[in-house]
């Protein structure tokens, strides 16, 4: 790894130790050279499938959609960023699971509302107002009774 202050090449690792739920390493560096000292971040990086859109067109898969979703959905609620980061990844273990190639947004639209009802009510009551493009107040009712089952 190439030191960020001399990029001279010869750096050593100090520290090492996970984080976020174990699914990064964060490491501590020393440059050999210059001495300073810097933080890395390591993350597997796994193929995600593509997304198949209702329309047919197909996109690489989107953490940042996924996250942006979640977080307008949590908007105001007491769910932690470290929840928020669980659910995330959950879904993307779901979705490498499946073990396709391809995707249909309604599978990740449903593997969202399955952790949505897991974690809050009310943020999985406003996702599935705009996913499932509820419009009157008796769709809002009948939603909200289906979660009393």
């Amino acid at each position: 790894m190439y030191c960020p202050f001399c990029s001279v090449r010869d750096t050593k690792v100090i520290d090492s130790r996970l984080v976020g739920n174990g699914h990064q390493v964060r490491r501590r560096r020393e440059c050999n050279d210059c001495h300073e000292r810097y933080t890395t971040f390591e993350t597997a990086e796994l193929v995600m499938p593509r997304v198949v859109k209702q329309d047919g067109s197909r996109e690489p898969f989107n953490e940042d959609k996924l996250l942006n979703g979640l977080n307008r959905a949590l908007e105001k609620r007491p769910v932690s960023t470290e929840q928020v980061d669980d659910v995330v990844h959950a879904i993307k273990s779901q979705l490498r699971a499946t073990g396709e190639r391809e995707i249909s947004s309604h599978l990740v639209g449903e593997f969202i509302m399955d952790a949505l009802k897991k974690l809050d009510k009310v943020a999985y009551v406003r996702f599935a107002s705009v996913y499932r493009s509820f419009e009157d107040i008796k769709e809002f009712g009948e939603e909200i009774a289906r979660l009393g089952e």
